[in-house]
């Protein structure tokens, strides 16, 4: 296992999309990588399927591992982590993407590591996610540098200096996409209410939310601005849109959305 430098602890959807986003960028190979985890993904699959070591159980000859990322449920980390932890070099650089699970928690099991710990997002495995992180005390400037590496293999990467805007992080960009996919299943299941008909409304739903992505990819107007020049006075989509904005509107829900989320981030810290 000498080649193998790269330790990927839970490799579903999250785990699998950075992996994805490794390979696909070429920051490493699937012949560096081990994934341990005995259900792996179908990004880990792949991975394994083009050289990847796949492990069902901690391996105690892991000297070579200089990068771990930690991408398991936060509630198995307490029964989990230990046992890695026994395994890994000082050298080795952990990089933890468990939402509510603080650094110092990590710390208390990792403890001769360095620590970074990030949020990313599930658009990853394209090269169109988020990622925030922060980092412990004891990371060297190499390592932040290499760890910003990995992490942009798999879209933007900002450092925020508060652990606690992990958590905020988490309820906005690391749910988030599923907030966006829900709306697709939401605006699909509207278009068959009043007459789509069933095989046109996922295609126009789907394909309604990606021109609007792609829109404000492109554009240098705000997503305030790109909403106003899609309503007229008096028009459909204002009629629409007020229905959407209003007292208990899309703005209400999505504050209620986040808060549940964050609260939910905050809960996972404490067990």
């Amino acid at each position: 296992m000498s080649d193998r430098t790269h330790l990927v602890v839970g490799a579903g959807k999250m785990g699998g999309a950075l992996l994805e986003g490794w390979i696909n960028s070429k920051v490493i190979t699937p012949e560096q990588l081990i994934i341990l985890d005995p259900s792996p993904g179908d990004a880990a699959q792949k991975a394994i399927s083009e050289g990847a070591l796949h492990l069902i159980e901690t391996d105690k000859n892991a000297s070579n591992i200089r990068y771990l990322l930690l991408a398991i449920k936060p509630q198995m980390f307490k029964k989990l982590a230990p046992p890695i932890a026994l395994t890994l070099p000082e050298k080795c650089l952990v990089i933890s993407i468990l939402a509510g699970t603080s650094l110092a928690s990590l710390q208390s099991i990792f403890k001769d590591q360095a620590i970074i710990r990030a949020m990313p997002n599930t658009p990853a495995a394209i090269g169109k996610g988020l990622t925030a992180y922060t980092k412990g005390g004891n990371i060297s400037a190499a390592q932040t540098k290499e760890a910003e590496k990995l992490l942009a293999a798999g879209g933007d990467v900002f450092h925020v200096e508060t652990e606690h805007l992990i958590d905020v992080v988490t309820a906005v960009s690391g749910s988030g996409p599923a907030y966006v996919f829900h709306m697709t299943e939401a605006l699909e299941a509207a278009a068959v209410k009043i007459g789509l008909p069933e095989e046109l409304a996922p295609k126009f739903a789907r394909q309604t939310i990606i021109g609007a992505a792609g829109l404000l990819e492109e554009s240098e107007l705000s997503a305030s601005d790109l909403r106003k020049n899609v309503t007229s006075p008096n028009g459909t989509t204002e009629a629409a849109l007020d229905v959407l904005m209003g007292l208990d509107g899309l703005p209400t829900i999505m504050r209620e959305t986040v808060k549940a989320a964050l609260r939910r981030a905050k809960e996972l810290a404490d067990t």
